[in-house]
């Protein structure tokens, strides 16, 4: 029932709840103090805007809520509606750009709103806090404390963790964070000062940068031919919405073409999102541009403390930070001064958010482009099939970087039939007499294992026992450091068994090879040589990430070792030889993306081999050599390989010649989500929509997850328009189909993974 605004006291508030609901409510003004009947209107309700977290009622209880709207109708009766409780902000903590952004996405992927634009908030505004503007203590590292061997302060645990920690931040550390760390810190951050390795400082409100301004910036590289051409194409697009491809072989410099336009971009005013994908590509990408920039960049990712987040986050919506460099979430950050947005990594499945509200950071950074109206840079050495097939349309400017920087020579790659050959920790003889030669010339060797632990499979060799989660379809993985057997799956573990838990038997057998037992391996293969290890294990400490890969940029280690963390991104200038160890399980994967992700990981780790003055070998040890990715690759490089895959993607009608919606259901029992899926097939199939195409229900690959079962229903449709069309007529009937208890669903949009 509609009235007429005057019939009340003030305008109509629609404000969004962070609850998985797809609707808005609508509430009326606060009432003033001294009021007891209707809300209040005037001064009252002229400091309501869009984009302010409110209290509202909500139930029996009160929920924080976001202002989205001010209306001067409802659909709702009068008498019903309920006065906000407060006003918790006095400005607006998304402004009027990012509301649309996320009011977008929230539409596109078929979320939430409420959910989604608290997703963009720091975890304590999405509580009734109010906003933290003073200035706090700080201390940030000296000169003479970047500069500090580590190891010098063995004598001092406290002060080496806290030196770390503070090397590791981006511009500065707050005392109080310092304290809630490490249990205290105020002596150790004394004695610090003292010798020169910290000073103190004062953080900006809202913001981990320092009132101070750095150092004057050194200068960049001469940029080549290919380098100055992408340049000047992006600058010329400032100012207007326009998206690039950026395509550069491993080496090529793309970082400098980045920092060259941040640079512009600062000097017009503006401000730069830089989004990876990863945490890992943090520390040496922003110590690049901390030595290029006035002023250095504001860090975000989940690795922060929700303190040092927070702070980054009022920086950046402030428009303090002329920098911001983050992971996907960081795409939602506010950014008045906007006016480049780039996406390094662009292909990494990662961008993509798995859990809660599904949605991709590229696609959304191209779209927040759009929106705002300035250029978006994807940059990768292995476009996604999706951004390649654009570039190659005309819908992106393609911009190519096809000669490794400087002096440097792409690396020569040799397939190493492993078949009927005696291994040692995994390695062939042929690629331990290479390493060696390396190590003698004061070289670097990187090895790949993309599987952490110890070993994938402990088995009983008298019964054939297992160790298999009991919760999911996979084997336990033996971490023997921690003497557990995990899933890494769902999480769970148990102690490592001492006899077999079927027969009692002591002859249990480890099977496989993970990092853990290569680098024990290798330190017998190469005695007195240093390795380090790289994986989800070895890092969990802060800064312990950042300290491994400086060993390594230094050349303190002469073999490193790790997974996909150090794939991408990274530059280790005394790398010259890189073996690829155990990848052919992922040449045989289930998914329609694996050929692509199995391409670009071979390519994506290659390019870690010879970055400076030194040739670069790869030596793929592989079982299959004869397998056709591995040839394509092999004669014809990733490009050959991509024209190849997109002409099978254009045959079986899969992305990005077709569009992709994916309805998982999980729960306790094998036959409830199945059941679920099929009544959702029905109701589709009502629809009637002639250009939508359903597959399924199935079992997903893996059917049993966390004690949990589940089951996928796939929709396929050519056109985007058709398939959104469906999905908004579609996601708002599924919640009224009858449903079992226990049973869980998601909606996934242009998923990445079928799992």
């Amino acid at each position: 029932m509609q009235q007429n605004p005057c019939e009340i006291c003030g305008p109509i508030l629609r404000v969004a709840i962070a609850a998985p609901l797809t609707e808005v409510f609508d509430y009326l003004p606060p009432r003033r103090p001294d009021e007891s009947g209707p809300a209040a209107s005037g001064e009252a309700a002229s400091k309501l805007m869009p984009g302010q977290r409110v209290l509202v009622p909500f139930g029996k209880g009160q929920r924080v809520g976001i202002l989205i709207e001010l209306a001067a109708t409802s659909d709702q009766d009068f008498a019903r509606l309920k006065p906000i409780g407060r006003l918790l902000d006095p400005h607006p903590v998304l402004g009027p750009d990012e509301l649309t952004l996320i009011r977008w996405a929230a539409d596109y992927y078929r979320q939430p709103i409420g959910e989604a634009l608290f997703s963009a908030l720091p975890a304590r505004l999405r509580r009734p806090n109010p906003l933290k503007l003073d200035c706090v203590a700080g201390v940030s590292a000296t000169l003479a404390g970047r500069a500090l061997d580590l190891q010098e302060l063995r004598r001092a645990p406290k002060q080496r963790d806290l030196l770390a920690a503070v090397r590791a931040a981006p511009q500065g550390l707050a005392i109080a964070d310092l304290s809630a760390r490490f249990g205290g810190a105020a002596a150790a951050v004394r004695n610090l000062c003292a010798r020169g390795l910290l000073e103190t400082t004062r953080l900006i409100p809202g913001g981990c940068r320092p009132e101070r301004v750095a150092a004057g910036a050194t200068p960049g590289p001469e940029l080549n031919a290919d380098q100055a051409a992408a340049v000047r194409e992006v600058k010329r697009a400032l100012g207007v919405f326009r998206p690039f491809l950026l395509e550069g072989v491993t080496g090529s410099g793309k970082t400098e073409v980045y920092i060259r336009l941040i640079e512009a971009v600062t000097a017009s005013g503006k401000q730069t999102l830089l989004i990876v994908p990863e945490i890992a590509l943090t520390p040496q990408l922003r110590e690049r541009l901390v030595g290029r920039l006035p002023d250095p960049p504001v860090v975000l990712h989940s690795a922060l403390g929700g303190a040092e987040r927070e702070r980054a986050w009022h920086t950046a919506a402030a428009g303090r930070a002329t920098v911001v460099l983050g992971t996907r979430s960081a795409v939602f950050v506010p950014m008045p001064r906007l006016g480049l947005v780039l996406v390094d990594e662009e292909h990494d499945p990662s961008l993509k958010q798995q859990e809660g509200f599904r949605y991709s950071a590229r696609d959304l950074a191209v779209r927040r482009a759009q929106l705002i109206g300035c250029p978006v840079v994807l940059g990768s050495a292995t476009p996604s099939l999706e951004t390649l097939s654009n570039a190659q349309t005309g819908r992106y400017g393609w911009l190519r970087l096809p000669q490794r920087a400087g002096s440097a020579c792409a690396p020569t790659i040799s397939l190493l039939d492993i078949r009927d050959q005696p291994l040692q920790a995994g390695l062939s003889g042929v690629l331990r007499e290479e390493m060696r030669a390396e190590i003698a010339v004061g070289n670097q060797v990187l090895l790949f294992l993309n599987r952490r632990g110890y070993a994938p499979v402990l088995t009983c060799h008298t019964c054939g026992w297992v160790g298999s989660c009991p919760h999911c379809d996979a084997r336990l993985t033996l971490h023997l450091g921690y003497r557990r057997l995990c899933c890494h799956h769902c999480g769970w573990f148990q102690p490592l068994p001492g006899r077999c838990p079927d027969c009692r038997g002591p002859d249990l057998r480890m099977l496989g090879r993970g990092t853990e037992r290569l680098d024990e391996e290798l330190r017998l293969l190469f005695p007195g040589v240093a390795i380090a290890r790289v994986d989800r294990d070895t890092t969990r400490r802060r800064g312990e990430l950042a300290r491994l890969l400086d060993a390594a940029r230094c050349g303190e280690v002469q073999i490193l070792l790790g997974t996909q963390m150090l794939a991408k991104g990274h530059h280790f200038p005394r790398v010259t030889l890189v073996g690829i160890l155990d990848l052919d399980q992922a040449l045989y994967a289930s998914d329609f993306r694996a050929p692509e992700r199995a391409a670009q990981m071979i390519i994506q780790v290659t390019g870690r081999a010879g970055r400076a003055e030194r040739p670069g070998r790869v030596v793929l040890q592989t079982r299959h050599p004869e397998h056709p990715l591995l040839q394509s690759l092999l004669r014809e490089g990733y490009s050959g390989f991509a024209r190849a895959a997109l002409a099978e993607r254009r045959a079986a009608e899969l992305p990005p010649f077709s569009h992709l919606a994916l309805l998982r259901a999980e729960a306790p029992s094998a036959e409830t989500p199945m059941e679920f899926l099929g009544r959702a097939r029905e109701l589709a199939q009502g629809l009637g929509e002639a250009q939508v195409q359903l597959l399924g229900p199935v079992p997903a690959p893996m059917e049993r997850r966390a004690g949990r079962h589940r089951a996928q229903l796939l929709v396929q449709s050519s056109q985007r328009p058709c398939l959104q069309r469906f999905l908004a007529r579609w996601s708002q009937a599924l919640p009224s189909l009858r449903r079992s208890k226990g049973l869980r669903w998601s909606l996934d949009v242009d998923p990445q993974d079928l799992y």
